[in-house]
């Protein structure tokens, strides 16, 4: 959490010296020429004041999704070398569009010299010659975030600027590159102004799981121009501007030239520009390099290159905060025209390294990239040269849309044609032993150009280096999926066949219930879980439902319902909106036959309407969003789940009950053989024994409850299909249970959960040892009084962040945070802006 200035060295040497082998210019004429040169324009690509729809300079106001695209149409029939094109619609039907800028012989070179650098057959003498003569790709991507609005701004001033300009910084940058123009990845987030989009996912989390259609028509674009740089531009808190290094943890698979590049020469181009036109930035802090889901993350991992986040303060009036997005862009872009050979001989080289780690079966170490920060968690020694997907009949489907999840990155996927025996092999959570793989498994070999991102994805832990946590620490393919899976260190050579291009997996056929979805309060944890549920309804299951808010049930609109569903949210905010009147209607429609089913702070609503047995805890552990495998008992909740399933646990309440019988699924005991954790925790074992799912009689009906969130992100398969058994299922074969039979449970319960404190939207500091007396200063500087609890030898700080922006409030803390990173045991910075 330092600001340590960056280091610059390896930029400054790299810019004279592939300077003229970049630029295609002379040497004076080269080294006269900056990133900053003044503009001149030719005029044939209008201004935002002269198309028709907008009538303001671009910057001078915030465009809407409607005038981007009034300027794309005009930018393309203006310029020869503009070409839109559309990578599918939004949520709610706008078109999601993009502009390509380069003349059609450099379009067709770029993307043929992308695909032939990424072949780690392409030797080192021919991928010289590509990367001399082919021009590189470049993206640049705003408005992930909806309200963060001036990328998008940033990314039409650039569209002009590049087909329109013809200064030598332009010419160069035209010369050396193709661009890829995305102005808003979530038009409907910009429309609505939220952050999310309709379906309350956070576009910059989905990258991986592409469960949004805006996320995953982005990626098959870029399949098809794989860039070597990526502009990902944001905005944040207060006035400032980020620009990398970011900060740690950094995945371990993630190429160090990759990082090199990100932090030194673009890094240090920004840090240079930015210098000397005195604008305020900083860097390392708050912006980790982690999780797989993330604008940087992903095209750096999957596509080797750099991706690069940046975020400029949007308290700054729009016109600044236009142009420091394009200075930032255009600096980079500058400094990839300017390094454009030896770039992309770098990224043959990435992938040629890649190939050969496959063939080794080496994984990548961990690092720390931050000065003053150690490694506190290695990479296993472990030689891994394949993985193999097992196809069970009950998660065959799973399987299919696991491989079907790499094939879209581009991994050689085959299936064993015969069967295998396998020394070795170790599948996940389970120890190692030789095992014959039938006829029919997937193999996944490592030698292969996408080993990176083979074990991003099928890594059976992320190996968290250093417990700074801006977003979740595990997101296994198998784990997800909850289907059987290993790898293996041995040398084989399989008799197997390439698997065809799947399809996406066919819709389950939701029967006929009736369906209600509570969205309990306005609050962002409601707004997303309610989101994600509502997706994962309208577009995977195709279920048809009704839409509630507490007033809709306060005045008994649960009568035609079947089964109500009450996700994540302020519970005591729902509570006390429902009323005495709403709260009895409630619990005689559960008590009549209906099914309420529950999770997170859903849970926490029963346990107050005393409609569970179900007691909740808060955690005393440090888990930032890990997979921990429970146990699951015979009912039918475990239909097609199996025995075990991967429980996803984000800071959820801890939930036990006395009734031993209405525990559906539980975590076991740490000490057994069956206790596993994929990604970061500190203090797991206070889960051992307790119960991750409740199903049990309120007298005619049924209570489902989830302590966690069984659908989070709509990436977490294997428990969707608990909760589809929840939804659709059959209820246990037991009588009606008289309410007074467990009356005392259920005042015990509500007498629980009425003093609760939600984790949802805090920052949570974990110390070794005793309070800070620094950290305390800090805080009280900052105007936060902070819940303080000692226990078991550690001390932790949990507080909600001014405006909820934790990632201001922690840059501003970094001074006393340092202080205390020998003690650090965990920080988790949320994201709810």
């Amino acid at each position: 959490m330092r600001r340590t200035p960056i280091a610059i060295a390896s930029a400054s040497l790299l810019v004279p010296l592939f300077a003229v082998i970049g630029s295609g210019l002379p040497a004076a004429t080269a080294a006269a020429c900056e990133s900053d040169t003044p503009p001149t324009y030719a005029g044939e690509v209008p201004t935002g004041d002269e198309v028709p729809g907008i009538g303001f300079p671009i910057g001078s106001q915030e465009t809407t999704a409607a005038q981007i695209e009034l300027y794309l149409a005009a930018a393309d029939a203006a310029s020869d070398d503009v070409r839109l094109g559309s990578f599918g619609t939004s949520a709610e039907g706008r078109p999601l569009t993009y502009a390509v800028v380069g003349s059609r012989a450099d379009v067709a070179a770029a993307k043929r010299a992308a695909q032939q650098l990424r072949d780690p057959r392409t030797t080192p003498s021919a991928a010289a010659r590509i990367a001399r003569t082919s021009p590189a790709i470049v993206w640049m991507a705003g408005n992930v975030h909806g309200g963060e609005e001036s990328g998008a701004d940033a990314a039409l001033a650039m569209l002009r600027d590049l087909a329109d300009r013809t200064d030598c910084a332009a010419t160069k940058i035209r010369d050396n590159t193709v661009t890829v123009i995305i102005p808003t990845q979530n038009p409907d987030g910009r429309e609505a102004d939220t952050r999310r989009n309709v379906y309350g996912f956070d576009l910059n989390r989905d990258w991986f799981a592409r469960t949004q259609d805006e996320t995953d028509g982005k990626l098959e674009l870029m399949r098809q121009y794989p860039p070597a740089l990526m502009s990902d531009n944001h905005e944040m808190g207060g006035t400032e501007f980020f620009f990398p290094p970011n900060a740690d943890p950094i995945h371990h698979e993630v190429a160090d030239r990759s990082v090199e590049w990100i932090n030194e020469l673009y890094g240090g181009a920004m840090q240079d520009q930015f210098d000397a036109d005195g604008i305020p930035y900083f860097n390392f802090d708050v912006y980790d390099l982690l999780y797989m889901g993330y604008g940087d993350s992903v095209p750096t991992t999957g596509f080797l290159g750099a991706s690069m986040t940046y975020e400029k303060g949007g308290e700054s009036p729009i016109q600044q905060r236009t142009d420091e997005q394009h200075l930032a862009t255009w600096t980079s872009m500058y400094a990839l025209a300017t390094n454009k050979t030896a770039i992309q001989q770098g990224l043959a080289s990435n992938y040629r390294q890649a190939y050969l780690e496959g063939v080794r079966g080496q994984l990548e170490p961990n690092q720390v990239w931050e000065e003053g920060n150690t490694v506190e968690r290695e990479v296993p020694d472990e030689t891994i040269r394949h993985y193999f997907i097992e196809v069970t009949g009950p998660k065959a489907a799973e399987a299919h849309a696991l491989v079907r999840r790499l094939q879209r990155m581009d991994v050689d996927v085959r299936r064993l044609t015969r069967p295998l025996r396998v020394p070795g092999y170790k599948r996940y959570a389970e120890p190692r032993a030789t095992r014959t793989l039938p006829k029919g498994t997937y193999w996944v070999p490592m030698a292969q150009a996408q080993k990176h991102w083979i074990q991003a994805m099928l890594g059976e832990d992320s190996y968290v280096p250093f417990p700074y946590f801006y977003d979740v620490t595990a997101w296994s393919g198998p784990l997800l999926y909850n289907i059987p899976a290993g790898r293996t260190g041995a040398r084989l050579r399989p008799k197997s066949a390439p698997v065809p291009t799947l399809r996406e997996p066919a819709a389950p056929h939701a029967p006929r219930t009736a369906v209600g979805v509570w969205l309990t309060d306005e609050g962002t944890s409601a707004f997303e879980s309610e989101g994600w549920l509502r997706w994962l309804l309208d577009e995977k299951w195709r279920g048809p439902y009704r839409s509630l808010t507490t007033p809709d049930v306060a005045e008994n609109a649960l009568a035609p319902l079947d089964v109500l569903l009450v996700p994540n949210g302020d519970a005591e905010t729902a509570y006390d909106e429902l009323g005495p009147d709403g709260r009895e209607a409630l619990r005689a429609w559960v008590a009549d036959g209906g099914r309420i089913v529950t999770w997170r702070g859903g849970t926490q609503l029963a346990a107050l309407m005393e409609l569970t047995t179900a007691e909740l805890a808060e955690p005393t552990s440090d888990i930032p969003g890990s997979l921990i495998r429970a146990n699951v008992a015979p009912s039918p909740l475990a239909r097609g789940v199996g025995s075990s399933v991967w429980s996803f646990y984000e800071y959820d309440f801890v939930m036990s009950t006395a009734d031993a019988a209405s525990v559906a699924v539980k975590f076991p005991d740490p000490s057994s053989p069956r206790w596993f954790v994929s990604g970061f925790e500190d203090g797991a074992e206070e889960l051992g024994g307790t119960a991750a799912v409740v199903d049990e009689p309120y007298a005619d009906g049924r209570v489902v409850a989830f302590a966690g969130e069984p659908n989070f992100r709509a990436f977490t398969d294997g428990t969707q299909k608990i909760l589809w058994n929840a939804i659709y299922g059959s209820d246990p074969s037991r009588r009606t249970v008289p309410l007074s039979a467990a009356a005392d449970q259920r005042d015990r319960a509500a007498e629980a959960a009425r003093s609760l404190r939600t984790y949802d939207g805090r920052v949570v500091l974990t110390l070794q040892g005793d309070r800070s007396a620094r950290v305390e200063s800090a805080l009280d500087r900052a105007g936060i009084e902070p819940v303080v609890e000692r226990a078991d030898g550690q001390t932790r700080y949990l507080f909600v962040a001014p405006d909820g922006d934790g990632r201001d409030l922690v840059r501003r803390l970094s001074p006393a945070l340092d202080s205390v990173a020998d003690s650090l045991v965990a920080l988790r910075v949320p994201d709810v802006q």
